[in-house]
């Protein structure tokens, strides 16, 4: 697994596929893909969107075991997802549990991956791989 977190508008996809030889039609849409999509599919961009689909759409539980699902039936994925967390707390309760929900799966993600990137303002950062 590869992950690539960053601000929004960072550079994040480029940076991916410059970095794993993906293209454009390599990356699903977190916004609009499937679980089905997801556990055979070589990356997915706006991971982040798909986190906040799916507790809308179901249960808390449900996306965590789909989430350790993923991780263990496709180990190659390439997960790009805007980093979010930093700056002001949330007012509304689902805003804030999206916003802790993707922290802990980013962070379950991280744990497994071969590589991870922190995209700045277009520049890839390698902060675990052997290019560290």
């Amino acid at each position: 697994m590869k992950v690539f977190v960053g601000g929004a508008f960072q550079g994040k996809k480029k940076a991916a596929m410059e970095k794993t030889g993906l293209c454009e039609t390599d990356f699903l849409d977190g916004e609009t893909c499937t679980k089905e999509e997801l556990l055979t599919g070589k990356a997915v961009n706006h991971f982040h969107s798909y986190i906040r689909r799916a507790l809308k759409e179901e249960r808390e539980g449900a996306l965590d075991a789909f989430v350790q699902e993923l991780f263990r039936k496709n180990p190659d994925l390439v997960i790009v997802s805007t980093e979010l967390g930093y700056g002001i707390v949330p007012i509304d309760a689902f805003d804030r549990l999206y916003r802790e929900k993707v922290g802990r799966i980013l962070c379950k993600a991280v744990e497994q991956a071969e590589e991870v990137y922190r995209v700045v303002a277009g520049i890839p950062v390698c902060i675990k791989g052997e290019k560290v």
